[in-house]
């Protein structure tokens, strides 16, 4: 795989580092996942695959030791504290850049490492809110809203950290050196959203939210319930997309408003609403696919990965639990991503292997135990 021989050190956190280190892992980079001692009942980190779990205890003197020993040997640090929590353990950049001047520090934060907000608490709506984004989002005469945690968690967390982590690796095959990495949600989320900073002078946003084409104002770009409770997504934006959506709806552009009549919109909406609640989702589907009306079923969880088209790319894999989730994107030709498909780690699960394999004897690890600075947990039996 793309990153094998990779040796990534993630220190337990919430959403966005497990992202960043499960993208790591599945692309073939060796990642740990240090888990703090003690140890909670259950691991919060449900992006563990590919993983393997050591409890350390950060907050003990030879805790924070061990790690600076894993990170000597280590390529990647991901780092998911506030600002100020590593250097308070004496396991901040200026230290473990010097005893492993190759290493990838990557500190995954959600306002960065500098300014106002730096050591404020936070969560993916706050972070979406300070980058601007969150103001373009929301229905008309309806507050702005998240769609879900997914943009400055994930998009803007997880994934540009990811994408800083490959760019500093790459960059080292000709430098030999590591670099701190920012990654700031509020900025990934900003960055992934640029187009919506560098298309202000487009017109596709002079209205107010929620009456643009492109934010739930345009009935060719909406989302309609069919007959059997579920719905449809339409994003007919072209004009030749927009005559099939027509024609799928046997309606008679002739006798339509032109499809940029801003005044007209709403109550295009409540035509294409009525015709749309007439046939089932499936019936739907036997009149859009295979047109370029852009107009495609809204899958729920239970129905994607059985989709024809999901299936023939088998966009969606099964653990050995049986439980199903997305296969990892983008599609290499030579090297494609190889998930496991073995259960998330416990917690300590593999505290000794992992040990052993960065140099540690087992009298050392003896000592750690009985200094109550590591834990190993081990799988229970299902009676």
């Amino acid at each position: 795989m793309a990153l094998s021989g990779v040796r990534v050190v993630e220190l337990a956190g919430l959403a966005p580092a497990p992202l960043c280190g499960m993208i790591l892992a599945d692309f073939g980079a060796r990642v740990v996942r240090v888990d703090r001692a003690p140890r909670s009942a259950v691991s919060t980190d449900v992006q563990g695959r590919g993983k393997r779990s050591l409890a350390l205890d950060l907050k003990q003197p030879a805790g924070a030791a061990a790690l600076r020993r894993l990170c000597c040997a280590a390529d990647v640090l991901i780092e998911p504290f506030r600002h100020g929590v590593m250097e308070k353990l004496g396991l901040g950049p200026d230290v473990l850049l010097q005893e492993n001047p190759r290493l990838i520090y990557a500190r995954l934060t959600g306002f960065g490492q500098t300014g106002k907000y730096a050591k404020s608490a936070g969560h993916d709506i706050n972070y979406l809110a300070l980058s601007g984004v969150l103001s373009k989002m929301g229905r008309k005469d309806e507050n702005p809203y998240a769609p879900l945690n997914l943009l400055a968690d994930f998009a803007g967390g997880g994934v540009v950290c990811a994408l800083g982590i490959i760019t500093a690796l790459y960059e080292r095959t000709t430098s030999g050196k590591g670099q701190i990495i920012d990654a700031s949600m509020v900025e990934g989320v900003a960055y992934i959203s640029s187009f919506l900073w560098k298309s202000q002078n487009l017109g596709l946003w002079n209205r107010p939210r929620g009456e643009n084409m492109l934010d739930s104002g345009a009935p060719f770009y909406e989302t309609y319930k069919t007959s059997d409770g579920k719905f449809m997504a339409v994003g007919a934006i072209e004009p030749q997309f927009y005559e099939q959506l027509i024609k799928g709806l046997g309606l008679d552009s002739d006798k339509l408003p032109n499809q940029l009549s801003f005044s007209d919109w709403p109550k295009m909406k409540k035509k294409f609403a009525a015709i749309f609640a007439q046939k089932t989702q499936a019936e739907w589907c036997n009149i859009f696919d295979g047109t370029d009306a852009c107009v495609t079923p809204v899958l729920s969880f239970d129905d994607v990965a059985s989709h024809q088209h999901n299936k023939q790319r088998r966009s969606f894999i099964k653990n050995d639990q049986e439980e199903i989730s997305p296969r990892p994107a983008p599609l290499l030709s030579r090297t494609p991503a190889v998930p496991s498909c073995n259960r998330d780690p416990f917690i300590g699960e593999h505290t000794e292997e992992v040990l052993l394999e960065y140099g540690f004897t087992k009298e050392e690890i003896a000592k750690l135990y009985s200094d109550k600075a590591i834990e190993f947990g081990k799988p229970k039996s299902n009676l």
